[in-house]
């Protein structure tokens, strides 16, 4: 009896040798009861034995092949390209990201000496100091340093007739820690906003004595130390800019000291600044970035609102 080849594994029937010949067995050699009958099916369709066999293309090894040395530097050398371009883009957003974070801690810090100071009918000051992030502590340039203390008996501690220099770190209680914003610059503003929109450039303009930065306001007349305590230990830092919020949440620069006339040094203004800038490590921009940001607050009710640019 003839029969078509065997194969052994499932494997070996998909991988046919192109050089062996496939025949297919005719009607007339196939035997069995049913031979008959298998022969007319066979004479119908006789090409249906072997459809089920595919030889296997050959590839031309020539077809076969990678990238050359020169496509693979040309590919390497337009991504290194990209890469520069899209750097000082990348560099802007992070700085704008950096702005944008800091003044919310800054945000943050001033609500909580409010509702610390309107909770516990007391008064609270938060202190503005900035060290050179190269040889902190050391005043400079490069990381602000906040600090919220209150009074400790609820009063404003000092005299405020009194122009005189009145150091309040031995009746103040420190509320939280330290808040440290590194690559970031207080900045007094020299921009002259509109006040008619509520973007950076049309903000309500500030005069300076009422812009905590670097160059305003004058250093207040009460200063507080850290750490506190009484007697006052050896101070780490002292704040000579601050934000003073009284029991009922009223906040305004410095304090709340009376000249001679009877006037308020530092009255309360509908709108009183923190102005920020991003720096490089210690080192402050040489002139105005894109990316600054003012957190400004109100005299009465102690409102704050943040102006990105």
């Amino acid at each position: 009896m003839t029969k078509g080849r065997t194969f052994n594994s499932v494997k070996e029937r998909g991988r046919v040798n192109p050089q062996v010949a496939i025949t297919c067995p005719s009607p007339s050699t196939r035997r069995g009861s049913h031979g008959a009958l298998r022969s007319q099916r066979s004479t119908k369709n006789p090409q249906r034995c072997c459809a089920a066999f595919t030889l296997e293309k050959q590839r031309d090894p020539e077809s076969v092949r990678g990238f050359t040395l020169v496509e693979l530097l040309v590919v390497v050398g337009i991504i290194a390209l990209l890469l520069v371009l899209m750097a000082p883009a990348f560099t802007y957003i992070k700085g704008g990201t950096d702005v944008t974070s800091a003044a919310y801690t800054i945000q943050g810090v001033l609500d909580t000496a409010r509702t610390y100071a309107k909770a516990n009918n007391t008064y609270t000051w938060v202190g503005f100091f900035e060290e050179n992030a190269s040889n902190p502590p050391a005043a400079g340039v490069g990381r602000i340093v906040m600090s919220i203390v209150a009074s400790k008996d609820g009063t404003m501690i000092y005299n405020p007739t009194n122009l005189g220099q009145q150091n309040l770190t031995s009746g103040l209680v420190q509320v939280g820690k330290l808040t440290k914003i590194d690559n970031m610059h207080l900045w007094t503003h020299t921009d002259a906003p509109s006040g008619a929109g509520s973007t950076f450039d049309t903000r309500p303009p500030v005069a300076s004595a009422y812009c905590i930065g670097d160059a305003s306001p004058t250093n207040s007349t009460t200063p507080f130390g850290y750490p506190v305590g009484n007697p006052a230990p050896a101070a780490q830092y002292t704040f000579v800019k601050a934000v003073q919020f009284s029991p009922t949440g009223e906040a305004r620069v410095n304090n709340s000291t009376i000249n001679v006339d009877g006037s308020e040094v530092f009255p309360l203004q509908t709108a009183a600044e923190i102005a920020l800038q991003p720096t490089h490590g210690a080192t402050a921009p040489a002139s105005v970035p894109a990316n600054v940001a003012a957190v400004q607050f109100t005299g009465v009710g102690g409102n704050v609102r943040i102006y990105r640019r």
